[in-house]
Formats: structure tokens, sequence, C-alpha cells
């Protein structure tokens, strides 16, 4: 049985966590494929800056970095900022899947130019970097925000009244004005508003949703015993994982003491 591990990047309780996984009944996996997730245990409050990336790449680490040992078949890291994705190919001989870049390419399987609709502009600097790597900058149409502060714990939960017209408005602007022709939805956390957009569009664009795709690729690169390259990405011939956790611990421990 293939098993995923899915790092969720923010710490969460039972009833958040919950909202994570509905994303993996929005894909058709094998029946064998098991998702299994798990919450990074420190976070920033939200990923807007260069402080924010460092806390986060240390937390996504901790959690993954003995993934292969653990006998999971590949990692999807649940956040379009791709945060972890490097350090992991580091220390990991199994697929790392991250949302950003993956959309963005898979994105040009199904148009020309895509755009990428977010919640906020605070979050437009997690996407130029995958963007500028790959080379894209003439394949991306925009990336618009439909101006609203983003609950990474609790998502969409009732305000979709609110959030949904907005996005729908951005969606169409995006495509009518922008060039797009496929939508790529900013965030894993924008995951409950992807099938009121594909229901409501006024214009026929595929709308990505880039937790579900990240599953179905890591699947993909199982099934076809595909994994990342050492030249790219070497490998850390001696991880140190103990020195890693207590750097976690003591960020969790102060979180705790802080309330």
């Amino acid at each position: 049985m293939p098993r995923i591990l899915v790092i969720v990047p923010f710490p969460l309780d039972e009833r958040n966590l919950a909202q994570r996984r509905s994303q993996g009944e929005a894909v058709r996996l094998p029946d064998d494929v098991e998702l299994v997730y798990r919450t990074a245990r420190v976070a920033p409050s939200n990923y807007v800056s260069g402080h924010d990336s460092v806390i986060a790449e240390l937390s996504m680490m901790e959690v993954g970095m003995r993934a292969e040992a653990e006998g999971f078949d590949a990692v999807c890291i649940d956040t379009m900022s791709d945060t972890g994705v490097t350090a992991l190919r580091s220390v990991l001989r199994i697929p790392v899947i991250g949302p950003g870049r993956h959309t963005m390419l898979a994105a040009l399987m199904l148009g020309r130019r895509f755009s990428i609709l977010t919640m906020w502009d605070a979050w437009k600097p997690l996407y130029s970097q995958n963007i500028a790597d790959l080379g894209l900058q003439a394949q991306c149409a925009s990336v618009r925000a439909a101006g609203i502060v983003p609950d990474n714990r609790n998502l969409l939960a009732g305000k979709e009244d609110q959030v949904f017209p907005r996005l729908v408005e951005a969606g169409r602007l995006c495509v009518e004005e922008d060039g797009a022709d496929v939508l790529i939805l900013g965030s894993t956390t924008m995951h409950d508003a992807h099938a009121h957009l594909c229901a409501n569009l006024p214009v026929p664009v595929p709308v990505i949703d880039p937790g579900p795709a990240s599953y179905a690729l890591a699947v993909a690169a199982i099934r076809l015993r595909s994994v990342h390259s050492l030249v790219t990405y070497p490998l850390q011939p001696a991880p140190s994982a103990t020195r890693l956790r207590a750097v976690v611990e003591a960020g969790a421990a102060a979180d705790a003491t802080r309330g």
C-alpha cells in the first residue's frame, strides 16, 4: 500500500486538521493509497517574509526528514510556498512534491498561460521565486488577490458568502483582462472554494486545486518510480535529526510558555 505523508505547515487541533484532510476527498486516488497528515510543531503566524520562511523551513524539515525510514513512499507539502521541499529532497530518496511549482507546470499541460488566484497581496512574493526559477514569466498571465486576509487554521469556514463572490470576480478578471486560460488557487487553504469557482466562473477555464493535485502527482511519481535528481538536490551525507528536533522542541516550548 503506497503511503504519502502530507505535512501541514501549522500546529492544528483535530477540527482544523480535519479541514485539511478534506482535500483528499477531492481527488480520485487508487484505493490502496493512504494519506497521512502530520502538522508542524512550530510555525510563523503566516508566510509573508524571510523571517517566516526560516522558521517554517526548519519545522517542515523536522516533520518529514524521517519519512523514508518510516516507510512512506512520498511526501507532499501542504502549502503553495513549497516550504521544506528543497531541504527534504536533500535527505530523502522518495518523491517530495510541493504544490507551488508542480501546479504551475501542470497548468501548462492544460493551457498556454496561467494566473494564480490568491487571497491577499502579502502572499504574492511566495509565487515569484518559483515563477523565476522555472522561467515562466511569460506563461504567468497574472497573480491576482481577492483582498481578503486569510485564516490558516479555520480556512474559509463561515466566510463563504464574503469570500466566494470576490474570488469569482478576481478569477474572471484573470481570464478576461489578463489573458489566462488556466487558474491556480494560490493556497491549499482555499480548497473549499474550488468547487464553487468551477461552477460559477463565467468563463470556461480549468481551475487547479493545489493540494489534491499534489497528491495525484505524488502517486504518479511513485508508480513511475521517479524521484528528484541527485545532481540538482545532492544528498546530505550525515543529516542531524537530533539537533533539528532539539531546535524545534525549544521553539514549541517557547510557544507554549507564551500561551
